[in-house]
């Protein structure tokens, strides 16, 4: 007997109320328990997702087809002096002005943050609190010495930020590659089979990036994401409180709400927004951009007090208001639960008895998630681990859209179709050989 065939079969976890044993699932037959599950949660009266940075990267034959997530970010913006040989891996802009030089990495050692082995080389959050709070310091201080570092240290700000801002907007699926595109454009296809007659979907993001906007672009699927205008478009919160709808009979005024219609709230900003000086209505969105973009929140501490202000002030409002009403699930995929803002309100909506969380991790996970394992509660579930190869943890976007979502009607007869082709070549292959 070969080792292949007394391998252990891989197993994936569904945790319902943080159960240490019983959750194991094999890849046979868990895709449809969760996948029943998941159907039955995204028919509650108010659904919204939570999608993290996790789900905008992909590996695909050890490249990256999107957006590293901020463990690879923070490493390979911390390597110095940078390496030659990541022109293979990495679609660079001449020049590369993020590239740190050795004075900076001295600075940085000398106040007592090393890039060698430490937790700025994972990650990249870390790195902006510290430049941050030097930031506030030296521009507060009357020491005429400061004046030289507070150079320098706005200078590792803008590389950061001119870092950040290549990452997502360069790359694999910059140059052509659709991979993660089309995982977005699956999830939106699978997201719209939601009965009708229900509110609307949310989707909530941190990510900058566009994949969200383009997939359903591509879909033809109309969404508000909190702009209204066609040459100018503005952000107004008003016209999240819209609905699209269509008129079924002109005589009678009857109305019914459009298959399809997305809610999208883009929490820390955007690739496509800047800001102007138009009065009540500043923020435009507006394509293509650049690094001097004024809207993005960047991965610092000062999150929290950016998020204060509008247009973010707004949009963490939309996201309060979702997950705090009665019979709400929020499910989230790529969120490490990072972000003590979004955190705060989570918590605060696990006190409503018919809210429901359905975390894709994996549910060994230290920090945040451990904590809500440890509730034992069983309106948390959580859903992650072993995939059915090594390359696709089960909690990875691109295996969540394909094995635990919804699947459309057109899917399961291709499901179908295909499991017939399959059946008659066997067939036909063992009777071409005897």
């Amino acid at each position: 007997m070969s080792d292949q065939d007394t391998a252990k079969p891989r197993q994936f976890h569904f945790v319902r109320h943080g159960d240490q044993s019983n959750t194991a699932l094999d890849w046979e037959t868990g895709p449809s328990v969760v996948r029943k599950s998941l159907t039955e949660a995204l028919n509650a009266r108010n659904v919204a997702f939570l999608l993290g940075a996790g789900c905008s990267s992909l590996e695909i034959n050890d490249r990256q087809r999107g957006i590293p997530t901020m463990a690879p970010l923070a490493s390979e913006f911390c390597k110095h002096p940078l390496p030659p040989e990541l022109d293979d891996d990495f679609n660079f802009i001449e020049p590369r002005d993020w590239a740190l030089t050795s004075e900076d990495v001295q600075f940085l050692k000398a106040r007592g943050a090393s890039l060698v082995e430490t937790e700025y080389t994972w990650n990249l959050e870390r790195l902006m609190e510290l430049l941050f709070s030097l930031e506030f310091i030296y521009r507060r201080s009357d020491n005429p010495k400061h004046a030289s570092s507070l150079v320098t240290v706005e200078s590792i700000i803008k590389k950061v930020k001119s870092f950040l801002w290549e990452r997502c907007t360069n790359g694999e699926f910059a140059a052509g590659d659709s991979s993660v595109l089309d995982v977005y454009e699956s999830f939106y296809r699978r997201l719209v089979l939601r009965d009708r007659s229900l509110p609307r979907p949310w989707i909530f993001t941190t990510n900058y990036d566009l994949f969200n906007e383009r997939a359903m672009d591509r879909l033809g699927l109309p969404y508000a994401n909190g702009f209204s205008g066609v040459v100018e478009r503005r952000f107004n919160p008003a016209t999240f409180r819209y609905a699209l709808a269509e008129q079924l009979d002109v005589t009678s005024r009857k109305w019914s709400a459009v298959d399809g219609f997305v809610y999208l709230c883009k929490l820390h900003g955007s690739l496509s927004w800047t800001e102007d000086d138009h009065g009540l209505f500043p923020i435009r969105e507006l394509w293509p951009q650049n690094a001097d973009s004024k809207v993005m929140i960047y991965p610092t501490p000062a999150k929290q007090n950016s998020s204060l202000g509008s247009p973010y002030s707004d949009l963490f409002r939309e996201f309060q208001s979702r997950v705090v009403r009665e019979q709400s699930v929020l499910i989230t995929a790529g969120f490490a639960f990072g972000d003590e803002h979004l955190n705060n309100i989570i918590y605060q909506a696990l006190t409503i008895p018919t809210f429901r969380l359905i975390v894709f991790a994996n549910p060994d996970s230290k920090g945040e998630i451990a904590k809500l394992r440890a509730l034992r509660d069983e309106r948390i579930w959580i859903i992650g681990g072993d995939g059915p190869d090594e390359k696709n943890p089960a909690h990875y976007f691109n295996m969540i859209v394909e094995h635990f979502m919804p699947q459309r009607q057109s899917d399961r007869i291709d499901d179908a179709v295909r499991l017939v082709m399959e059946t008659f070549g066997k067939k036909k292959d063992a009777a071409d050989g005897q």
